[in-house]
């Protein structure tokens, strides 16, 4: 760079003082480069793996701590008998439903990527998670 010559500008300075400008074909683009129809295969795959598993720990995740919950609430608490009905109990639809919320938004996300079979499977498994927890309200 020419000294007094500000960043940025030394394509207009090279073409003012008879220089050459910097010519970009030197550098392949990104856009020439296609990935192998395997390698995207095998990425899709990871993908869906990496996602699988993650909506599998927090389905266990619901799981414990429903069944945790659960395990208190087996004694009648003070000033209640047995015969009593215990109140409604909104954990399972709250913790399913978040869980529901969860993947089905990763599964839009992952389609507004690109990735429509991956997407579809967290759509379903979304729909799935969201049957459990209506029928964890009745």
């Amino acid at each position: 760079m020419k000294s007094g010559v500000r960043l940025g500008c030394e394509s207009a300075t090279a073409r003012v003082e008879g220089e050459v400008p910097h010519n970009d074909t030197d550098m392949p683009e990104l856009a020439d480069e296609q990935p192998s129809r395997g390698k995207d295969a095998f990425t899709a795959g990871c993908l869906l793996l990496l996602v699988l598993m993650a909506d599998a720990a927090a389905g266990l995740l619901v799981v414990l701590l429903l069944t945790v919950r659960a395990l208190g609430r087996m004694e009648p608490g003070p000033g209640r008998t047995a015969a009593d009905a215990p109140p409604t109990d909104w954990a399972p639809l709250v913790c399913f439903g978040a869980l529901a919320l969860a993947v089905g938004v990763t599964g839009v996300l992952l389609l507004r990527l690109g990735h429509r079979y991956i997407g579809a499977v967290q759509l379903a498994l979304c729909a799935v998670v969201a049957g459990h927890a209506l029928g964890a309200w009745s």
